[in-house]
C-alpha cells in the first residue's frame, strides 16, 4: 500500500491504494464520490469518467497512482449552476440518472474544445457514453443549451 494525494474537485484527498487500485475504487470508496459509477467496466459506458486536467478519463480502467497531484473533476465538484448542470436539469435530459454525471463530464470536455459544436460534433464527442434510458434527443438539446450558455 502507499498513501497518495488526489486533487478531487479542488481538495487534496490522502488515499491508501495499491498498484491495481482503480481510480474509480480509490474516488468511491475512499474518497465518497458516489457520481462516478462502474456501469461496464471496460471503458466502454462513460458511466465511470472524470476530467483529468480537464480531459476525459475512464476512471474504471484507470490506476489510481497515475492520477497522483492531477486536478481531477467529478460531476460532484460541479455547481448547480454550471450551464452544463442547469442545461440538463432544464432540458430533462434524464430519467434514471445513472449515465448522466460522465455525459455532463464530456459536454464540459466538448465544450472547452468546441464551444459550439454541430449535432455531429456533439454526437461523435458522446458516442461512448450509454444512456440506457435512451434520452439522447434531450441530451443533445441540454449539450445545445449549455454551448449558448457558456457563451455568456
Amino acid at each position: 500500500m502507499s498513501d497518495i494525494s488526489l486533487k478531487v474537485n479542488g481538495r487534496a484527498r490522502k488515499v491508501s491504494v495499491e498498484d491495481t487500485t482503480l481510480l474509480l475504487d480509490a474516488l468511491r470508496g475512499q474518497v465518497g464520490i458516489t457520481s462516478v459509477r462502474e456501469g461496464c467496466g471496460v471503458g466502454a459506458c462513460g458511466a465511470c469518467t472524470v476530467l483529468a486536467d480537464g480531459m476525459s478519463v475512464s476512471s474504471c480502467l484507470a490506476p489510481a497512482m497515475r492520477y497522483e497531484d492531477t486536478e481531477l473533476t467529478t460531476a460532484d465538484g460541479l455547481p448547480e449552476d454550471d450551464p452544463v448542470v442547469s442545461s440538463f436539469v432544464d432540458s430533462d435530459a434524464m430519467q434514471c440518472g445513472y449515465c448522466i454525471p460522465g455525459f455532463v463530464l464530456m459536454t464540459k470536455e466538448l465544450l472547452a474544445e468546441n464551444p459550439d459544436p454541430t449535432d455531429e460534433e456533439i454526437t461523435a464527442h458522446l458516442e461512448g457514453n450509454i444512456c440506457r434510458c435512451a434520452t439522447y434527443l434531450e441530451i443533445r438539446r441540454a449539450v445545445r443549451l449549455a454551448a449558448r450558455r457558456s457563451e455568456r
